[in-house]
């Protein structure tokens, strides 16, 4: 199974593994994610009862591997940003053997190899908390960023990287981070320390006021009245002067209750806002 940093189940698949000692093979069927297994783990979380778990769309025919051999599968892939998600499988009958296989192929060390790490996060706006979000893992990556709708999407980082504008505006402190653009100050806040090893650093910051997520790329159905509406028609009839009769035969005006800007802004839904990390800026934005 794969699961995301939210917590959703994003792939998953069964694998069979039948062992031939005679002649020193594997013989290996991978499959689509066994049903029975699909609804223990719904059960376990009633929210994901209607949920589909993806999952190949049938059985792949068997393969023998011989002693020591592995293969690869390819789970999940983007190919706009060319970017995809590999299981490697090995098969041997001697354990120690396994332990020799690296999980990773090595690498020269760069900025790249820092994370930034943000969880159970707050995001304010001029003081204001705008999201609050919660996950079982957290968001971490060389690249880090946060979306708010009709503002953009804002990447972090700890250098500048070649081909792109960032800025050199922001700072990391402990588990906040902290930015002003556009003469907005933004403060995001992490459950847990932001960088592992502590301490205070110049930020960099790149705008992408252009992004637009999935859940924004189609125009949301129509409702009827925005609330700005209803509030503004409500405000009319509330303020209407009202004519009361009196016992001589006149009539007193009695003026309307008064709504503030600040309960006309309370009826305004919150902004979306979508977080998000990566280990490489070309996987988040094309070069220049």
């Amino acid at each position: 199974m794969l699961v995301d940093a939210s917590g959703r189940f994003a792939f998953g698949y069964d694998l069979s593994i039948a062992s031939i000692p005679a002649s020193k093979q594997f013989k290996v069927t991978v499959l689509p994610l066994d049903q029975k297994f699909e609804k223990k783990l719904k059960a376990a979380d009633p929210d994901r009862l209607t949920d589909v778990i993806p999952t190949f769309p049938q059985s792949a025919a068997p393969q023998t591997l011989d002693d020591g051999d592995a293969f690869s599968l390819d789970l999940l892939i983007n190919q706009n940003a060319g970017v995809k998600i590999v299981d490697v499988v090995r098969v041997t009958f001697d354990k120690t053997r396994l332990r020799d296989f690296p999980r990773s192929l090595p690498r020269d060390f760069t900025l790249d190899a820092v994370e930034l790490s943000i969880k159970d996060y707050r995001l304010l706006l001029n003081g204001s908390v705008v999201a609050v979000g919660k996950s079982t893992s957290p968001v971490a990556g060389a690249l880090v960023w946060f979306y708010v709708q009709g503002r953009g999407r804002f990447i972090f980082s700890l250098a500048p990287r070649d081909g792109y504008e960032f800025q050199k505006v922001g700072i990391v402190d402990g588990n906040r981070i902290e930015f002003t653009m556009a003469g907005d100050r933004y403060e995001w806040l992490s459950a847990s320390p932001i960088l592992s090893g502590g301490g205070t650093w110049n930020l960099w910051v790149l705008h992408d006021p252009k992004y637009s997520p999935l859940f924004g790329a189609e125009k949301p159905p129509d409702t009827g009245k925005s609330a700005l509406q209803k509030v503004d028609e409500a405000m009319a009839k509330v303020n209407a002067n009202v004519n009361i009769p009196t016992q001589g035969g006149r009539s007193m005006v009695a003026p309307g209750k008064q709504i503030s800007d600040t309960q006309k802004a309370e009826a305004v839904k919150p902004p979306r806002v979508m977080i998000g990390s990566a280990d490489r800026i070309e996987n988040l934005w094309p070069r220049n």
